[in-house]
Parts: C-alpha cells; structure tokens; sequence
C-alpha cells in the first residue's frame, strides 16, 4: 500500500500526476516534502491536531471537519491490516466480521464529508490544491484515496518516487 514500486501501473501514474500538479500548485516539490514532513513530526496523529491544521514554512493543510481518535483508530485498524497489500485498491467495506464492517460504516460516514485543502502562504507560490480520504464510496465499495495515503501515511519516499515515476 506504502511501496510506490508495488502499485499497479494505473495508480502509479494517476499519484504521479496529481503529486506533480501539487507540487507546481504550492511552489515546487521541496515545498511539497517540507509540508509533509510538517505533517510527519505531529504526534500522536497529525489528523487529530487542533485547529484541523498542519503548517510548513511556506503551505498550510487545513480541513473542514474534527477526526476524533475513535475514528481515526477504525482508520488506522484497517491500514494496517492492509499495509503489506498487493493491491492498493482495496476495498475497506470487504470485511466479513460484522461488528467490524459496522464500525467502518460509521467511520466511513463519519469521514466522507473530510476535505483537505493545501493553501501556500505566499500567494505567489500557486493556488494550491485538495483531496478526500476516499476515492470511492457506493453502498457496497470504499476505496482509500492514494494521494490521502502518501499525505498522512507514507513516508517521504513515496512520494519522491511517484515523483520521479515516468508514465
């Protein structure tokens, strides 16, 4: 799931596209890694921040709704039984345990509505960008958005490789 080489040819493109587009809209790719690391050194969890903001030396990432810790766990639960996953297109509601699949409903619900935004400080810089957590939601499919993964769970290698990935 965090193993750029991993992904199949059609994820690997469609992260290196949209990290490429960020990259330009905050200002270049050493602002984009900064804002990362930025995000990388908030403990606990950089999702539970107050505020619902994270800030680098020249972008901020903000969102528009709290992430409790019991969501932000159902989260985490599911990303790490992933995590060595050979397909990074995994649906999260394909659990077989229903007290399990219950508590993803709620947390799918609970953050489907999460949007982040990434502003540069210096308006010169770019216009900035957003994303989702999920790719995908349907009654029967949730998909983890790639670009919410390489922000908030991948290390910085991830990303410098989606980076350098040619299509």
């Amino acid at each position: 799931m965090c193993n750029f080489n991993k992904q199949n040819e059609e994820t690997k493109a469609s992260v290196h596209l949209f990290m490429t587009k960020s990259a330009e809209a905050v200002g270049g790719v050493n602002y984009l890694l900064a804002l990362i690391e930025a995000i990388r050194a908030k403990k606990p969890s950089p999702l539970m921040q107050k505020g619902s903001q994270i800030a680098s030396n020249n972008t901020i990432i903000k969102w528009n709704k709290v992430i409790f810790k019991d969501k932000l766990t159902v989260l985490e639960n599911i990303l790490h039984a992933h995590k060595g996953s050979e397909n990074p297109d995994f649906n999260i509601l394909a659990e077989k345990n229903e007290k399990k699949k219950k508590a993803i409903i709620n947390m799918v619900k609970a953050l489907s509505p999460v949007e982040f935004v990434v502003t540069t400080q210096n308006h010169n810089d770019g216009e900035g960008f957003s994303f989702k957590i999920f790719n995908t939601i349907d009654e029967n499919n949730v998909k983890i958005n790639p670009i919410f993964l390489a922000m908030f769970f991948c290390s910085t290698e991830f990303t410098k490789k989606a980076l350098k990935h040619v299509i």
